[in-house]
């Protein structure tokens, strides 16, 4: 990929609704919480109305106007932004911390922030609470937009309900063991890329020939031979909204069957939309996503373009030489809702695309059901067997 110089720092999405953000903010401990207008009770937001709701008495909020409706998303150029990031880190005299632990400003209980999470809730009180640091930190990418929640806990559980169900095979425990389970919504890091690229290749296109031949008994017989021929060209890819999340200690590719995410609906950041939910900021940077996820699925579609353009009936790929031409990228939070099981010392995740509802995940398999079912399977074939020899010549 070239490198360009770089231009500006990847600074923090400007946020010209904080003013208007109900958020209480706590400057000593760098955190934010959204407190009840009503009744002092928190506001978390809710996909029904789309909005703030306070669980103790409905009041409801609006998101401030300056967000309250879809946008377009910008981009930034991934190498010279990435190029800037290094040298500010380089420079920076202090960097923001995965671990921090805060006061709770409700009950005055002391809460930790682990590793990436962002938001969580206070566990003395449940007050949701959130880190003000990280998203205008100098070192770190921003959060750029966000797709808001829009199916609630009733639903998702609906949706895991039906999941579990549908899981023939699953010891009947574990499908008990989702009641005990950890379900809870969270924010994940996304980076959504989009890239130009030229390419040149060299291969072999495949014709098919039919051709007629005597067998050794006189017949006539036909059979397929493939004729090869050199080929070479050059062909161009746009790729748009090419997504990777950016979070360790998930199962990568159930995260990746979550897609497709709807990014039309996707809203520029505001920490509003996060309130009440847990939310992580990126293991892996904008670079290592691009690296690792998301440019193997690019190529992937660069050869499918190659053997369209080689033609033929099959085709050879011997070369390719792929010039990037533009990559950008902007940071993404994503809503899942996550039911984590521990079924005989084996940890099980469930995970809910919390815009779209569909329901990805891993599940133990029961060794009683399974035996019994290819033991029904042998029996019914037995008795298939069985009726055809008795009764099978009969006419």
């Amino acid at each position: 990929m070239p490198q360009q110089p770089p231009t500006s720092a990847p600074g923090p999405v400007p946020d010209p609704g904080s003013r208007q953000d109900p958020a209480l903010l706590h400057v000593t401990e760098q955190t934010r919480t959204y407190p009840c207008p009503n009744c002092g009770g928190t506001l978390a937001y809710d996909p029904v109305p789309a909005a703030l709701k306070c669980a103790s008495c409905g009041t409801v909020v609006p998101v401030t106007s300056d967000v309250a409706s879809p946008a377009v998303i910008a981009k930034r150029d991934l190498a010279s932004t990435m190029a800037e990031l290094a040298r500010l880190q380089a420079n920076a005299q202090t960097r923001v911390s995965g671990d921090k632990e805060v006061v709770c400003q409700s009950c005055g209980g002391h809460t930790m922030f682990s590793g990436t999470l962002t938001a969580v809730r206070c566990p003395f009180c449940n007050t949701p609470i959130q880190r003000n640091d990280v998203q205008d930190a100098p070192t770190r990418l921003p959060i750029d937009g966000v797709l808001p929640l829009r199916i609630g806990e009733r639903d998702a559980r609906k949706q895991i309900e039906q999941w579990i169900n549908t899981r023939r095979f699953a010891p009947n425990a574990f499908k008990k063991y989702r009641e005990l389970g950890s379900f809870t919504s969270i924010y994940l890091p996304y980076f959504s890329y989009d890239a130009a690229t030229t390419t040149h290749y060299t291969g072999m296109r495949g014709v098919y020939r039919i051709e007629t031949y005597r067998d050794s008994e006189g017949r006539m017989q036909t059979r397929t031979r493939t004729d090869w021929y050199p080929a070479a060209g050059v062909v161009n890819n746009q790729f748009e909204d090419v997504t990777g999340h950016a979070s360790d200690g998930l199962d990568d590719q159930k995260i990746t069957d979550l897609e497709p995410w709807p990014m039309d609906w996707s809203h520029r950041y505001s920490p509003q939309f996060v309130a009440g939910h847990l939310s992580r900021t990126y293991d892996q940077d904008a670079t290592k996503v691009f690296k690792g996820r998301v440019e193997p699925r690019m190529e992937s579609v660069i050869d499918a373009t190659i053997r369209a353009d080689i033609g033929g009936n099959v085709q050879q790929i011997h070369s390719r030489n792929v010039n990037w031409l533009m990559v950008r990228f902007c940071q993404l939070a994503l809503p899942v809702w996550m039911l984590a099981v521990t079924y005989k010392q084996q940890p099980f995740q469930v995970v809910i695309n919390g815009v779209t509802g569909e329901v990805q995940g891993r599940r133990p398999w029961s060794a009683v059901k399974i035996t019994f079912a290819v033991i029904a399977g042998l029996l019914l074939l037995a008795l298939v067997f069985w009726l055809y020899q008795t009764y099978g010549g009969e006419a």
